[in-house]
């Protein structure tokens, strides 16, 4: 990582965003805008403009640093939707979100070249890509183009495919293994700016899961910020019998666990629980110091 670090902007957990800098020198939120009706949770969906820029504005107001805005679910079994279709959806509302909240940072969830060139050409300040490049061989070099930051992020196998009896040799090492060389590859397309997300749930059982979590500090090592998703996700709710929808305290407890070994993006649907657990986080973190 010594291109990245030679900048200094990985020291300073400073991201660089076409219309400002996002400091991750203290944890933040990213909220998520699912613009689908089919995304396993659903109170994330906001399939209209209208209801999109209402959610924004109230995400917001509760304290989130980036809005995430997506087109196509990824949840387990799922199966991709026409390009055009997934223009139709995300470019309008990251046009209206930029016009509405134009000093907001906006990220677009695709895997797609052509919908991450067409979201910067409309406002969008930053590429969330699932598939590590993997799906579509022109997106990092259009990344690299763009100058954006962009998420690297670990998944095995396809939405379609990932929760079919996922294996590792060692979860840990082999997904760190993997992000070490995409950023290398990264660096070699000139593209610095970037976050690693180890990808809870993409292609990893229940077990899997909780040993990337109570090693996750072992990702701080690749000097980049780190991005998790954790929220309302399988590995919250069915250990306790639960549902999505009623995850949310289950959720509250893995963000305190992420916050504590090093995460510094919470990818998250409820923004005002989870600043909640930031702002307790800061208060142990500073007497800790």
């Amino acid at each position: 990582m010594n291109g990245a670090q030679a900048t200094g902007f990985w020291h300073n957990h400073l991201l660089r965003c076409p219309n400002r800098l996002l400091d991750l020198s203290s944890p933040k939120i990213m909220a998520i805008l699912n613009i689908t009706d089919d995304s396993f949770y659903a109170g994330s969906r906001t399939p209209s403009v209208s209801e999109s820029l209402r959610r924004a504005e109230l995400y917001l107001q509760q304290g989130a640093a980036v809005l995430d805005v997506g087109g196509v679910s990824s949840r387990p079994g799922s199966q991709p939707i026409r390009e055009e279709e997934e223009l139709r959806r995300v470019i309008p509302v990251v046009a209206a979100l930029c016009q509405n909240f134009p000093d907001a940072i906006i990220s677009v969830d695709t895997w797609r070249a052509r919908v991450a060139e067409e979201a910067v050409s409309a406002g969008a300040s930053m590429i969330n890509d699932i598939s590590a490049g993997r799906m579509d061989a022109a997106l990092l070099p259009t990344v690299a183009q763009l100058r954006v930051p962009y998420v690297l992020m670990h998944m095995q196998g396809t939405p379609a495919t990932m929760q079919l009896n996922p294996q590792y040799t060692d979860v840990v090492q082999d997904i760190f293994a993997f992000l070490k060389d995409k950023l290398l590859e990264l660096h070699a397309l000139g593209i610095y700016d970037v976050l690693v997300d180890p990808g809870f749930g993409f292609g990893k059982s229940l077990h899997h899961n909780y040993r990337l979590l109570a090693h996750l500090s072992t990702f701080q090592a690749l000097g980049c910020p780190m991005l998790v998703g954790l929220s309302r996700k399988s590995m919250a709710y069915r250990p306790l019998g639960l549902t999505p929808e009623s995850a949310l305290n289950a959720t509250t407890a893995l963000h305190m666990i992420a916050l504590q070994q090093g995460a510094r993006l919470l990818r998250v649907h409820d923004v005002a629980e989870a600043m909640h657990v930031i702002h307790l986080w800061e208060l142990l973190h500073q007497e800790g110091a």
